[in-house]
């Protein structure tokens, strides 16, 4: 960041357009992306930031000169406009003193405006249909929600889970499970920094009907809008809510873990702990809560896109020598935690591995079976007899099973290997 300017030529800006354009290319290439770029056209007016993909068009790609790239570089690529976190164990003194040695003396850039929000908000739906080379058609319905910091989008991403989080939520268990006119329903908040989206989409069964699946999807929301959710749906998606954010944070880095959350907080909040306010938000939600929310911003205003399939043819002073990277003068001591063994009554052994970082208990029952195990003539008996295993037991039908660890906040997964 304050020492890579000069490096960015030409020949290394041609280099690097093309990369990106094989990235958009490749991003375009999956199933419904067409439909999810137009999206934000449908949803945000001209000017909006989120009316348009990040990556940018390709026209925009091939326009961007060597001095707009280095323009932007030194408007927006100062220190004063990022943020750096540094997650896991560490000595805070210690890398303070390594942050001012490495980061010190790069130039905190000029002051960049920022908007605390722009939601725009309209009462009639907008609807567009379109063409795709996918193998089934889907329906996607979406509004504009308020901005990360607002309550309502923290009780708006509950809701989404009282849809469509789970075999027995309403629309999975709707479409799905009773009506069978869909294969997949998924509901999902986008909690963008000045305004916020809720994208519903469904896709039907191979030659199913788009129609009737959005009567019974406006069934299902408007039977949420007008009575809310009930208690036990709200305890359920709460207790997900706050499971999922624990495993998540099992993860120093990547996306939902330590690192991201912090950085993602301090840079849409102004605070790095305003984590701990929306886990406040969601630990209190009430239904009055989740059906006012729902109310207040999803009974007008959708953006609705029908998908359907093509026929089918055939700064300060550093004496830091960067002509050589960093290493490190120490590691640390890798120190694995005590197995404990036992062996019950009936010869099963039993392991015991105990980890003081998250509130979370996991269990794995390994048999000595398998692939090896099937016969000749019937290969594949154990994979199946793997994957029914979750679809209903003598005293638990599939939904009572996918009920129950919903309402524990956990998962269960079952596979057969060699």
């Amino acid at each position: 960041m304050g020492h890579m300017l000069g490096a960015v030529t030409q020949e290394k800006l041609d280099e690097q357009r093309g990369v990106v354009q094989n990235e958009k290319r490749r991003g375009e290439d999956q199933p419904y992306a067409k439909a999810e770029s137009r999206l934000g056209e449908l949803m945000f007016p001209v000017g909006h930031p989120y009316s348009w993909d990040t990556i940018g068009s390709m026209a925009d790609l091939e326009a961007a000169s060597l001095e707009d790239v280095h323009e932007w570089f030194e408007s927006y690529y100062g220190a004063a406009n990022a943020t750096l976190v540094i997650a896991g164990d560490i000595n805070t003194d210690e890398v303070h003193a390594k942050v001012i040695e490495y980061f010190g003396d790069i130039d905190s850039g000029p002051v960049v405006a920022r908007l605390d929000k722009w939601v725009p908000r309209r009462t009639e739906e907008v609807r567009e249909v379109m063409q795709d080379r996918v193998p089934q058609a889907r329906l996607t319905k979406a509004w504009v929600l308020p901005e990360y910091t607002d309550p309502d989008r923290q009780y708006l991403d509950l809701v989404s889970d009282v849809l469509a989080l789970g075999k027995t939520s309403r629309l999975f268990k709707r479409l799905v499970y009773d009506d069978q006119i869909a294969t997949n329903v998924q509901a999902s908040v986008y909690p963008f920094e000045i305004a916020g989206v809720l994208q519903i989409d469904v896709t039907a069964q191979p030659g199913g009907d788009l129609a009737q699946v959005e009567r019974a999807l406006d069934e299902e929301l408007a039977r949420l809008l007008a009575d809310g959710p009930t208690r036990r749906e709200v305890e359920r998606v709460k207790t997900q809510h706050v499971a999922r954010f624990i495993r998540n944070i099992e993860e120093i880095g990547y996306f939902g873990g330590k690192a991201q959350r912090l950085a993602m907080n301090q840079v849409y909040a102004g605070n790095p702990e305003h984590y701990k306010v929306k886990l406040q938000r969601v630990r209190s939600a009430t239904p009055q809560d989740l059906g006012d929310a729902a109310r207040q911003w999803l009974s007008s205003g959708a953006s609705v896109i029908e998908v359907y399939p093509f026929p089918e043819y055939a700064s300060s002073e550093s004496q830091i020598d960067r002509s050589e990277l960093p290493m490190p003068d120490s590691f640390p001591e890798v120190r694995f935690p005590t197995m404990e063994r036992a062996t019950l009554d009936n010869g099963l052994q039993i392991i015991l591995v105990e980890r003081q970082a998250v509130p979370v208990v996991g269990f794995r029952l390994v048999v000595d079976a398998g692939h090896a195990s099937d016969h000749l003539g019937l290969l594949g008996t154990s994979s199946l007899a793997v994957s029914m295993m979750e679809e209903g037991t003598k005293k638990r039908s599939s939904l009572e099973i996918s009920e129950e660890l919903a309402m524990l906040g956990a998962t269960l997964s079952m596979q057969s290997t060699l």
